[in-house]
């Protein structure tokens, strides 16, 4: 089977570039520095979310299903810099070539990771590829929003109409799935800032499979799974997390009704 790559990102304000781009200060805290973009966010816009180039990648955390079973991790260590866990993130898909899944992924969490990629220096030459190395990835690649080699869940069952989006954590309830636990992307700059690394990690693992989840029910939708297919898939992914010793996992089984 082709490799399942569902992935999700948690971003952070990228203080040093604001700092740098403003002129601002170097004795402005990091704290004062997100605040001073804010407010100007919030007075161009209305709202206080910066745009993608200003986002600082903080946890990538994937669901990887093949043959061998179901995985869901956050990639790299809570120590890691933001270029380690963006580097790991496309060597995964270097090495695999598996069927990317998201929820907004192409509104969001890959334009972030293709300008901090740049910023990095970062190669992905797979990712990228149009045709030019391998002739399947002209009519179907990673790139094209119309292409399947990466499903933005969100984005296909809305018909590609913003006006018909949908958030995740209120499709996975509606879906039956346990939905977000424990905080959501509006709560991460602060808990970045209060040292909480591994809650940030936890929360985007829970979306992860929300996400998967969703993806699976999509599949049983198009016909991609039969309803005992779809079945057993459920049933798998819950076996697979009562395996993990992740406190948060129990939690997460318990709002499914495991």
């Amino acid at each position: 089977m082709t490799p399942v790559l569902v992935f999700d990102i948690e971003t952070i304000p990228d203080v040093d570039g604001i700092r740098r781009l403003d002129n601002l200060p170097a004795s402005l805290t990091d704290a004062e520095v997100a605040g001073h973009a804010f407010a100007a966010r919030r007075e161009k816009t209305g709202s206080d979310f910066l745009p993608h180039h200003l986002q600082r990648v903080a946890a990538i955390s994937c669901v990887f299903r093949d043959g061998q079973g179901f995985r869901v991790r956050s990639l790299g260590t809570p120590e890691d810099g933001e270029a380690a866990l963006i580097q790991s993130f496309y060597r995964t898909i270097e090495k695999y070539t598996p069927q990317l899944v998201s929820w907004n992924g192409g509104g969001f969490d890959l334009p972030v990771l293709h300008y901090r990629a740049l910023v990095h220096g970062i190669r992905a030459s797979r990712y990228w590829d149009l045709g030019e190395d391998d002739r399947e990835f002209k009519w179907n690649n990673y790139i094209s929003r119309y292409h399947s080699r990466h499903t933005d869940l969100m984005d296909v069952l809305a018909m590609y109409q913003a006006r018909a989006n949908a958030p995740l954590d209120a499709l996975a309830k509606l879906c039956g799935f346990p939905g977000k636990l424990g905080m959501d992307g509006g709560q991460v700059w602060s808990a970045f800032q209060e040292g909480r690394i591994e809650e940030i990690r936890n929360y985007c693992e829970t979306d992860v499979v929300n996400t998967y989840l969703l993806y699976c029910r999509f599949q049983l939708m198009r016909g991609g799974f039969s309803e005992r297919e779809y079945e057993d898939e459920i049933v798998h992914v819950k076996n697979a997390l009562a395996m993990e010793p992740a406190p948060h996992w129990a939690e997460y089984l318990a709002a499914f009704g495991a």
